[in-house]
């Protein structure tokens, strides 16, 4: 096997969004929580820079589009806990 440089943030993807469904599954990191999104929008991020200097263009289609909706999960989970913060504002007198 012969790594090269990019190699390198691919592995760190790799590990990052294998920890995000770890902690999924031990229920010690909700789905719904911006920390879980973010890791996998970075790690496929760092997935896709690997891939570009040894292109696959299935596996950075699969990477391009799990990073846009982790993305849109992460903004979604930041957008609806502003919403929340700003409901019980207006409800305090």
């Amino acid at each position: 096997m012969n790594l090269s440089w990019f190699d390198l943030p691919g592995f760190i993807g790799v590990v990052l969004i294998v920890i995000a469904y770890l902690l999924l599954q031990l229920d010690k990191l909700p789905s719904s929580a911006p920390a879980f999104s973010l890791l996998n929008a970075i790690g496929a991020f760092l997935v896709m820079v690997s891939l570009v200097f040894d292109f696959n263009l299935s596996a950075f289609l699969m990477e391009a589009f799990w990073c846009l909706i982790s993305l849109m999960g992460f903004f979604r989970a930041l957008f609806s806990k502003s919403a929340a913060v700003r409901r019980v504002m207006k409800s305090v007198p």
